[in-house]
Order: structure tokens, then C-alpha cells, then sequence
């Protein structure tokens, strides 16, 4: 069956975008700066990719940095412990948090989105004050531990093995959400999102459906902290932050809610305006700036950025009748 047109333009731009993605590192001249960023911006991707998949089921969490850090924790002890490649323990990572979202799921998926939102909040804040405390003779405490590194910073172009490495995760994930969205599951997600006992009633077992969700939104948020960590080669009770576990929700909301490219346009965006105002000087007034665009995003585009070539399209015969008005003849 030969490809429709609107889906050769996606599959172009996907191409471009990965071409794009392949080429900058060795455009930057490989500028070990440059390759943190782009490394940072992979990793929250996957993240923010996770939470968002949460979404589609009609599920939310304002503590997603819980999966993240627990991830990552597990991740750096198995490595530093069998003393096995980082690339094979950050899947330990994910399974980790992936069981510890079934233990949360099962007890709290019943609830609706804003409740449950709040108790993973809490578990974020419980975890952190665990790990920091109780748990502190195998975690360090405050101090942290040492995560063993993806690649030996002796290797040459270390770094840029790194990002490639990460990227083909990144895209993996991506394409393995695709496939699961476009699959009965994604239409009993859609139908759970949109009724849930019309849902029910159709014979899809939402309870279930969410638990899968959430185990799959655990997994990939824990495997995106675990790579975090073994980029940065610590790991200390910061990663169950706050500001960790908002960072998927903005990038998520201003990239296009409930889409597969919203949480990437959202991640790119937002990290390039963070750090380039930071690279002029704007350490505080960034705060304010990203909180005044994101406003301003939510008012006008309500899908996100992702919607912003159809809002474009939509509008410009408008806004040339308005020109051509005002022109003098």
C-alpha cells in the first residue's frame, strides 16, 4: 500500500530531524560543552517521553523524578557491585522502578489523575527522605556515591560515543511508544482517556490497562535516570528534587500534550532557551522569561508548539486580508 502524503512529509521530517541530530555533534567540532548539552537534552527526552506516555491513559504524576532516581540508584549499585557495563544496569535501573510504579499503581490507579498526581508527589519527597537518611550507609546520604561512567573518559571522543549511544536509545524508545499507541492498546488507552465506563462497559479492564501504562512510564523514566547518572558519574538524593520531576511535565505540556513529537519539540526548545539565556547572563531573569513563554504558550497554543505550523496555516489568510487592507493603493 503506497504511503499517503501527509505521512511521507512525517517520515521526511523524521529523517531530517535524525540526520540533523547525527551531524550536529561533529558540526560543533565536538565541543565537550556543546556534546553536555545535546547529552542532557537526549536523556530528558526519554524522560519527558515517559511521563508523557503516563498521559494517554488518563493518568498523571508530579513525582516522576521517584522512577528517575530510583533508576538511577539501582543502576550505579549493580554496576559498582558486579562491576557489568553500565549499558546492561541501567535496564536493572528501569526494571527497578518499573516494579516500584506497580507497587504505586496498584494501590493508587483506582484514583482519579489529580489524586493520584499527588501520591506520587509524596512518594518523591518519602523516597528522597529515605535514601538521604535511612538508607544512607549503601547511599551516601546527601553526599552521594560514585556511578561507574557509560564509556571510560580514557577512550578517545568518549563523550560523542556517549550521545550516539544515547540517541539510538532515545530513538528506540520513541519507536517502541509509536508501536505500542498505534496498537489495540493505544485505542483501549484512548477510550479509557476519554470514557472510562464507556470503556469498561466495551470490555477493556482499565485497571489493568493503567497498570501497564504506568509499569512502562516507570521503566523508561527509570532507565533515562540511570543513564543521567552514569553520564555524570554520581549520584546524590538531588535527582528526587521537585524541579525533577516538573522538568517532563513543562517540556511535555509545551511541546504538545498527548503527542509522540511534543515532548521532544518541548524538550529541545525549552533547553536551548535555558541554557542560551544562562550563556548571556540571564541566570535569574531565565526563570521569568521561561515562565512568561510558557503562559503565553498554554493561552494561545493549548496543544503546544507542535501545533504551531496548523495554527500558522490556519491563520494566514487572515493576516494577509488584514495587510493588504491597511496597505495604501
Amino acid at each position: 500500500m503506497l504511503m499517503d502524503e501527509k505521512n511521507r512529509v512525517i517520515l521526511f521530517i523524521c529523517l531530517a530531524v535524525l540526520a540533523f541530530a547525527f551531524l550536529l555533534p561533529l558540526a560543533t567540532g565536538q565541543n565537550a560543552y556543546y556534546l553536555t548539552v545535546l547529552i542532557l537534552m537526549v536523556i530528558f527526552i526519554i524522560f519527558a517521553s515517559a511521563w508523557n506516555f503516563l498521559t494517554y491513559s488518563g493518568q498523571g504524576s508530579l513525582g516522576h523524578a521517584a522512577f528517575f532516581g530510583i533508576g538511577g540508584y539501582i543502576s550505579a549499585l549493580v554496576a559498582m557491585k558486579s562491576g557489568l557495563t553500565p549499558y546492561l544496569t541501567i535496564f536493572f535501573g528501569g526494571a527497578g522502578a518499573a516494579l516500584t510504579g506497580l507497587f504505586i499503581g496498584a494501590i493508587c490507579v483506582r484514583m482519579k489523575e489529580w489524586f493520584l498526581a499527588m501520591v506520587t508527589f509524596g512518594f518523591a519527597v518519602i523516597i528522597q527522605v529515605l535514601v538521604a537518611s535511612q538508607f544512607r550507609e549503601i547511599t551516601g546520604g546527601w553526599d552521594g556515591i560514585a556511578a561507574p561512567p557509560l564509556i571510560s573518559s580514557s577512550v578517545p571522543n568518549y563523550l560523542l560515543y556517549e550521545y550516539y549511544s544515547i540517541l539510538v536509545i532515545a530513538v528506540a524508545v520513541l519507536l517502541l511508544f509509536r508501536y505500542i499507541l498505534q496498537s489495540k492498546t493505544g485505542l483501549a488507552f484512548s477510550a479509557i482517556r476519554e470514557n472510562e465506563l464507556e470503556a469498561r462497559a466495551a470490555g477493556i479492564d482499565p485497571v489493568r490497562y493503567k497498570l501497564f501504562a504506568f509499569m512502562v512510564s516507570a521503566f523508561f523514566a527509570g532507565l533515562a535516570g540511570a543513564l543521567e547518572i552514569h553520564y555524570l558519574g554520581y549520584i546524590t538524593p538531588e535527582i528526587f528534587g521537585v524541579d525533577i520531576s516538573f522538568w517532563p511535565i513543562i517540556y511535555s505540556i509545551s511541546g504538545g500534550l498527548g503527542t509522540l513529537a511534543g515532548p521532544v519539540i518541548g524538550t529541545i526548545v525549552i533547553t536551548l532557551l535555558w541554557d542560551g539565556l544562562q550563556s548571556l547572563g540571564l541566570t535569574y531573569p531565565r526563570f521569568i522569561i521561561i515562565g512568561v513563554i510558557l503562559v503565553l504558550v498554554v493561552i494561545f497554543l493549548p496543544r503546544g508548539l507542535v501545533s504551531l505550523p496548523g495554527e500558522i496555516r490556519k491563520r494566514a489568510p487572515g493576516w494577509m486580508a488584514w495587510v493588504h487592507k491597511r496597505i495604501p493603493r
